[in-house]
């Protein structure tokens, strides 16, 4: 039944309608509540995430290492700050790798003190001395040099020759356990005219050397007239 009431129309509203109408508003009540409740414990959740990826950023900071952080769900250790460590100590083995190869280096450098000839052989030998030596793998005695620890070595070597002799040269030969063998050799044209008769040559190589081995420099001329200063005739050999 509608009712008027100072000219407005009023629906009466039961008391079953009204209950429920409040029941309803009392639960979104209640969901709503619920829901902020939730929203703050993830809230505190994430500022206690965050305060904890902090504390890690600033100890791995103290340590050398940059960490960033990645939203809350983790955090990485910064690359470059890892490519860094790493440089640092490979630098770092390099030197002591390179340190350790300079104590072990064996090396001679050789200069030429006086020449004679062999007449039997054809050929002029040359009496050495050290002009610069490191390690005990290598031995110089007079005419020779006798490796005292097997391995690979440089050898280089060069003559100048003052002669009008058409070819001019000489020979590296190792000598091991009775047997002789020719690793290089060197020749060289020379002038037919006294005045301009100077002509130098070089040549170097790797070989392996048995320990025993005996090494000779030798041109395969006798009495070879030669220039034994110490920057044109020379003999040398260093560890690789």
């Amino acid at each position: 039944m509608v009712q008027r009431v100072s000219g407005s129309v009023v629906c009466p509203v039961s008391c079953a309608t009204f209950v429920f109408l409040c029941a309803v508003s009392l639960t979104t009540v209640c969901i709503c509540y619920s829901v902020l409740l939730l929203h703050s414990e993830q809230i505190k959740k994430l500022e206690t995430d965050v305060m904890t990826l902090k504390t890690k950023s600033e100890k791995a900071n103290t340590s050398g290492h940059a960490v960033c952080c990645r939203g809350v769900w983790g955090c990485y250790t910064d690359a470059k700050g890892q490519s860094a460590s790493r440089s640092k100590r490979e630098v770092s083995k390099h030197g002591r790798q390179l340190r350790q190869t300079r104590r072990r280096r064996t090396l001679i450098h050789l200069q030429a003190l006086s020449s004679h000839s062999h007449d039997e052989d054809d050929c002029t030998v040359m009496k050495w001395m050290s002009a610069w030596s490191q390690g005990e793998g290598l031995q110089v005695s007079e005419e020779n040099v006798t490796v005292m620890t097997e391995g690979h070595y440089f050898i280089y070597s060069q003559v100048l020759y003052s002669s009008t002799t058409w070819i001019m040269g000489h020979v590296i030969t190792k000598r091991l356990n009775g047997t002789d063998t020719k690793l290089m050799k060197c020749v060289k044209n020379m002038p037919d005219n006294i005045s301009m008769a100077l002509n130098s040559c070089y040549t170097a190589g790797i070989f392996f050397l048995e320990s025993g081995s005996v090494l000779e420099l030798s041109v395969p001329r006798k009495s070879a007239d030669l220039i034994l200063t110490p920057h044109s005739t020379f003999f040398g050999i260093f560890s690789l």
